[in-house]
């Protein structure tokens, strides 16, 4: 099986059929997102996505490395790597071979409980 790579411009698309909206408001609306998880990071803070997984940083300390070239030590500083950590949902639709067209199904909720006793009055 050959390996494709989806593509923002790919995304657009996507988005465009899906809703409806011209190419710039769906251009618009994916940059959106992606700006607002990177400036989420950025701030250290943590994103959730129900249903598909979540974004946080993680400190790499400070450690001696090596050029690969001419073997001379440097000092690599410490920093702040993003990391994704997928949800069970999304590795079990990955590993559940059903095509990727499909749309996640919604998370089930439970009805609110329904009373045939009357309240307090």
């Amino acid at each position: 099986m050959a390996e494709t790579t989806v593509t923002k411009a790919d995304l657009v698309e996507e988005v465009t059929q899906a809703t409806q909206l011209t190419r710039n408001d769906s251009e618009e609306a994916v940059e959106t997102i992606f700006e607002s998880i990177i400036g989420a990071l950025q701030k250290g803070e943590k994103i959730e996505i129900r249903g598909f997984g979540s974004f946080r940083t993680r400190q790499r300390r400070a450690r001696v490395g090596r050029n690969p070239k001419t073997g001379a030590r440097v000092e690599v500083p410490p920093k702040r790597v993003p990391f994704f950590k997928p949800s069970r949902e999304l590795k079990e639709y990955v590993n559940s071979g059903a095509p990727s067209a499909e749309p996640m199904a919604p998370a089930k909720t439970s009805p609110p409980p329904t009373s045939t006793e009357p309240g307090p009055a």
